[in-house]
């Protein structure tokens, strides 16, 4: 082959027998040791061929043709080729290198190329956990060192709880927890990472977290029956009266009426909120922006809120200008005046799904209701939310606001065919 230049390139095709096939830089101010290796699928590389003072044939890849240009490449093989003849080895020095990443280093530069490709709330997730547990108990191993038994043992400490962290005494903020659930997903984060260390990086042959059993998940069983949401009701009422905190007293009415995740509700901006479709047009949630139906009782409780100037929120926070976060707290002290135990924000969602289910609609219906990806109900409405939908939510937020109030006997009206019921006989 001539001078390796950007037409002698071009023109290169791979070997249709199926091994990777070099071209080595020749002719005219030819480079010794400079070439081009192209696998069978049409991938090339810029690479540079020496010995090293043992007198062995390293090679070492400079970059991939298309992001170099010729001369660029031939630049960094020169340099490697000076370096090579002083006695040093750039291809042992890349791969000592590369052996020494950390895991903690890893997770940094994972984080940095990830910004902006994958959703804002995801990020900061991977983030908070890459902090809170993977850096504490992994963060120091080599990527090169880390074992199969090395995650187990982290999902285990995570498990445990032994990166859980106290609440902040001053400021804003969550609770950093273990258990099943947080071990679960900083698993599947950390298979994704060290994927990425595999595919990408090249830094590892074998990801030792893939074949890591995650931790079963805990199946939500506890929901409130009529009559829990009647006393719930009534502890409510009687807070609001004494001078609770109205905004997060409306938030758990609201997460009952609707079935709302706790930041899908607490993150509410009054600009999402369409009461003429009867539905809240979400720029965003777990499964993407999405319309979510609601019914009359939630729309009238929205309609209720005091609207605050320049505040987008319908729960801001008291101090500065975020919403409400401290709902959890509020619910345990609400639920221990009431009785009730083993209520959580979810147990609020979990309640609304089954009143519904106990109304006779069908899965199909409810996991609409819930925002869950369901092909064939919310998939397809674009613009405007599936009118049997809306009318589902509607029966089933006027049923939990009647037991709010303390009407504990529902009132039987059957079920019109099409909207989620059983088909008739």
């Amino acid at each position: 082959m001539p001078k390796i230049t950007r037409r002698a390139v071009d023109a290169l095709r791979p070997d249709r027998s199926g091994k990777d096939i070099f071209h080595w830089d020749a002719g005219d101010g030819a480079l010794k040791g400079f070439g081009i290796r192209m696998k069978p699928s049409g991938a090339a590389s810029y690479l540079v061929q020496y010995r090293n003072k043992e007198g062995r044939t390293r090679r070492l890849v400079i970059g991939k043709v298309g992001t170099l240009t010729p001369d660029e490449a031939r630049t960094l093989a020169s340099d490697a080729l000076r370096a090579a003849a002083k006695g040093s080895d750039p291809s042992a020095e890349r791969h000592a290198v590369r052996g020494a990443v950390t895991v903690s280093e890893l997770c940094d530069v994972y984080v940095a190329g990830s910004k902006g490709r994958i959703k804002p709330s995801t990020w900061a997730a991977d983030q908070s956990r890459i902090e809170t547990h993977v850096k504490p108990l992994i963060g120091r191993f080599t990527v090169r060192s880390l074992t199969t038994a090395d995650i187990e043992r982290m999902k285990a400490d995570i498990i445990a709880g032994k990166t859980a962290k106290p609440r902040k005494t001053e400021g804003r903020g969550g609770v950093a927890t273990g258990g099943a659930g947080v071990a679960a997903r900083t698993l599947g984060m950390m298979a994704t990472i060290l994927e990425y260390a595999r595919r990408s990086l090249k830094l590892i042959k074998e990801n030792p977290a893939r074949g890591v059993i995650k931790p079963p998940d805990r199946k939500q069983r506890r929901f409130l029956t009529i009559e829990e949401m009647a006393k719930l009701g009534q502890t409510i009422r009687e807070a609001e009266a004494r001078g609770g905190n109205a905004i997060a007293l409306s938030a758990i009415r609201l997460l009952l009426l609707t079935g709302l995740r706790r930041m899908e509700c607490l993150g509410l901006r009054r600009s999402w909120v369409d009461s003429r479709a009867g539905c809240i047009r979400f720029e965003d949630t777990k499964s993407g922006a999405q319309l979510r139906p609601i019914g009359k009782k939630a729309l009238e409780l929205i309609a209720a809120r005091p609207v605050r100037d320049g505040c987008p929120w319908i729960f801001p926070a008291s101090h500065g200008d975020g919403h409400l976060i401290g709902l959890p707290k509020i619910l345990r002290r609400i639920c221990l005046k009431a009785g009730l135990s083993g209520v959580t924000v979810h147990v609020l969602r979990h309640s609304f799904a089954a009143t519904a289910a106990e109304m006779g609609f069908s899965e199909l219906t409810i996991a609409g209701l819930l925002g869950h990806s369901v092909p064939g109900i919310t998939a397809r409405y674009a613009h405007m939310p599936d009118s049997a939908l809306v009318a589902a939510a509607d029966r089933v937020a006027a049923r939990i606001a009647s037991a709010l109030n303390g009407k504990t006997k529902a009132e039987i009206i059957p079920l019109r065919y099409g909207v989620g019921g059983a088909s008739p006989a």
